[in-house]
């Protein structure tokens, strides 16, 4: 048995990938990229017992005015992934998951899972919290289904876009540029953190470790960029990565986005395209659009990890008196 904290260029990483199922998530190069947009240390915990593996990416965090850490998962939807779905291995794994982190000076791990690729994590050694539906496309369909499935106003909006003569463009990446000025402005309307203004240089480099396993479609009316997507095609999955189209009166881009990157990857034999949910997994406005293109629907869970209960503890006391530490549903850890 062995279980560890990875660091990318880890041999059992890139071993461990070849042997469970995942996602681009999980991938050693996005989860390095994604660290620096935190300020953290990539890593992964692997897990590993008569061949059978666990894989949890993590980014590993400084606690200000400490020497202790805390991990979070990386942008997305990083889960825990395994090569087998025996509790009993689980278990096992959750517990040296726990000890791993603690021995580190890591007090809490704060992971959410992959609404498609399911895990059987388990509630005693840490809380799960429910947050909602995400929406996923199955491209298996035909297109005739996949167009059936797609909520009326969709349907008319996608058509309008078509007869005013928008042109899809994929991976046209002298387009990012202009791409990302409309993004940041939508950005900027909905007063979004930080964190979410990724960068040309950001997306550059993410296309340039990842390859073609990472695309760009964007909208062009009268030749101007007005909307876009970044999106992954890895291993079957499609999944969104950001995207924004500029808001105007009947202009209908964004759903013509989405129509032509799910045609787009079902020619290319991708079997579903997972489009996220809404804010923070709530039942909201955008989950309501996403939920126009296909009925199928899967759970998003986060797990909150306590790895050193008594530090844990004494952080909140010392930063939120007014916070419970038993508390692990609210926000978490709860010393941030």
């Amino acid at each position: 048995m062995t279980a560890s904290l990875l660091e990318p260029e880890a041999r059992e990483w890139k071993e461990t990938l070849q042997h469970v199922g995942h996602d681009m998530y999980h991938v050693p190069d996005y989860v390095v990229l994604d660290a620096r947009l935190y300020g953290g240390v990539p890593a992964a915990f692997h897990y590993e017992h008569h061949g059978r593996r666990v894989l949890i990416p993590l980014i590993l965090r400084e606690i200000p005015g400490t020497d202790l850490k805390d991990a979070i998962s990386p942008y997305g939807y990083p889960g825990p992934v395994g090569s087998t779905r025996d509790r009993l291995f689980w278990e096992t794994a959750c517990t040296a998951l726990v000890d791993t982190l603690r021995d580190a000076g890591i007090v809490s791990a704060f992971i959410r899972l992959h609404p498609l690729l399911d895990a059987p994590v388990l509630g005693s050694h840490g809380t799960l919290v429910y947050h909602g539906e995400t929406v996923s496309m199955d491209l298996t369909v035909s297109e005739d289904e996949m167009w059936k499935q797609t909520r009326a106003d969709h349907r008319n909006h996608i058509n309008r876009a078509k007869r005013a003569g928008t042109e899809i463009v994929f991976d046209d990446w002298d387009r990012l540029g202009e791409w990302v000025e409309v993004y940041h402005d939508n950005m900027r309307r909905v007063g979004a953190t930080s964190y979410y203004f990724f960068t040309r240089e950001h997306l550059t480099a993410l296309h340039d470790a990842v390859g073609d396993r990472m695309h760009l479609v964007v909208a062009l009316e009268d030749g101007e960029v007005v909307g876009g997507n970044t999106f992954f095609s890895y291993d079957g999955i499609a999944t969104g990565y950001v995207s924004s189209t500029r808001r105007a009166p009947k202009r209908y881009a964004d759903e013509l986005l989405y129509d032509s990157v799910r045609r787009w990857c079902r020619s290319r034999g991708d079997k579903v395209f997972h489009l996220g949910g809404g804010k923070g997994g709530a039942n909201d406005s955008l989950f309501s659009y996403k939920a126009g293109f296909s009925p199928s629907r899967n759970a998003f869970h986060t797990w909150r990890v306590v790895a050193d209960p008594d530090a844990y503890e004494r952080l909140v006391r010392e930063r939120r008196p007014d916070a419970d530490p038993a508390d692990l549903t609210t926000t978490f850890p709860a010393y941030r």
